[in-house]
């Protein structure tokens, strides 16, 4: 979803790596039935022998790492807002639970290893 969205929203370039991670650990007994329901209703694939509570506590508590894409974008300050709204229309459930973070952190400089161009002139 988010290669395809990053594309139509006119990035030059990206890279997607698959990691695996976690999210945050939910410790409110209110908010941990309502994430026990989204969970359960969301289906399962996994064996009908395995309890379907330590399947859902895995997943609440952080036990359990879930596969995760992690993309690395450059992009111009005037950019960013397009591109993090791609994203997140992109990525955005009716789950609430799950869907990223998104980071945005300055480049500093940029140095091109073949040439020893830095700055703008090594990246675009």
């Amino acid at each position: 979803m988010s290669k395809s969205s990053l594309v139509t929203a006119g990035v030059a370039g990206f890279t997607a790596v698959k990691v695996s991670g976690r999210g945050r650990i939910v410790t409110d007994p209110a908010r941990l039935d309502k994430c026990r329901e989204i969970i359960r209703g969301m289906g399962t694939e996994f064996n009908e022998l395995v309890d379907t509570e330590q399947v859902v506590t895995s997943f609440i508590d952080g036990s359990r790492f879930l596969p995760r894409r992690l993309f690395t974008v450059l992009a111009h300050d005037e950019d960013v807002p397009r591109i993090i709204e791609a994203i997140t229309n992109a990525n955005r459930s009716e789950h609430g639970i799950g869907d990223g973070i998104i980071f945005v952190m300055p480049a500093l400089d940029a140095v091109r290893i073949r040439t020893g161009e830095s700055g703008e002139a090594a990246i675009w």
